[in-house]
């Protein structure tokens, strides 16, 4: 039987560094979560756009500093509001920090998504601070890029040059290097037919924007195919999911996470909506129940 595992995400807006600090030391205290998250969104998506809004890698690296065992991450880095030689060394200096728990998850990031309104939800944002909204195809095709700067910035002692399409670096150094060698896990999120390529090539946990079990096996089986194209064994590839808890229905969540897992998750993320429960009251009476049941 494969291995569950549970992480927990706090999104930081409408929030304080003290609330969030206090539900991550919470989940340090309940060893059913591995890991936890945030999210990378520098204006709320809706609503005022001047409420509150906590930058998530220096925040990352707050809470690194404030915890000791969780491994720890942001799903997702949007690759389009950090130029990559420059999110590597921030991914690096907080593995370091952190004592080599971080896990490095990154996207593609806003473009000029079809859906009137996620486009809006993009354009607020980016405008609000000066980021050039580009087309999905050169959204993912940086995407690819980064992921290559990344790894080189993490691995090699020499200096390099890198001359790509989207990037042009000369003379890139990484120093110091993560703690974790070669390099810190790679989680990409990706739903498109090429971003599920970059999975293939680059990740070692796949994070899926699935909105229900069937969307998560459709786009699994894209995903089994690139791997074969490569020659990559696509079981290497853990896939995570984001599970929304809304409100106080333990039986409903409890079959939301058993249709994920029977759709192939193993790496489940609980994202909490407030007002909800404290985690052990999640874990007691939504997680628990799924794991005796295995």
């Amino acid at each position: 039987m494969t291995a569950l595992r549970f992480g927990v995400k706090t999104s930081q807006t409408g929030v304080t560094y003290e609330e969030i600090l206090r539900v991550w030391r919470e989940a340090e205290e309940l060893p059913v979560f591995e890991d936890a998250w945030l999210w990378d969104h520098m204006v709320p998506l809706r609503g005022d756009i001047r409420g509150a809004a906590l930058e998530a890698w220096t925040l990352l690296a707050a809470l690194a500093a404030q915890t000791r065992r969780l491994r720890l991450g942001v799903i997702v880095t949007s690759n389009r509001l950090r130029p990559p030689g420059l999110l590597a060394k921030m991914a690096a200096t907080v593995d370091q920090i952190s004592g080599g728990r971080l896990i490095f998850g990154i996207g593609a990031g806003g473009s000029l998504v079809a859906d009137p309104a996620g486009r809006e939800m993009v354009r607020r944002e980016f405008e609000a601070y000066g980021i050039d909204l580009v087309t999905p195809g050169e959204a993912v095709g940086a995407l690819a890029e980064a992921c290559v700067i990344a790894k080189r910035m993490w691995t090699e002692t020499e200096q390099f040059d890198f001359d790509g399409r989207y990037y042009r670096l000369k003379g890139a150094v990484g120093e110091p290097k993560p703690v974790q060698r070669p390099h810190p896990p790679i989680m990409i999120g990706a739903g498109g037919d090429r971003a599920l390529r970059i999975v293939a090539e680059h990740a070692d946990i796949w994070n899926c924007p699935a909105w229900t079990p069937d969307d998560l096996r459709a786009k699994g089986r894209i995903l089994d195919g690139h791997c074969a194209a490569i020659g990559r064994d696509p079981a290497t590839i853990v896939r995570s999911v984001q599970l929304l808890l809304r409100g106080h229905d333990a039986a409903s969540a409890q079959q939301q996470l058993r249709d994920y897992i029977e759709a192939g998750a193993t790496h489940l993320v609980i994202a909490p909506v407030p007002p909800a429960p404290p985690l052990a009251q999640i874990v007691d009476e939504i997680i628990t129940p799924v794991l005796a049941s295995r």
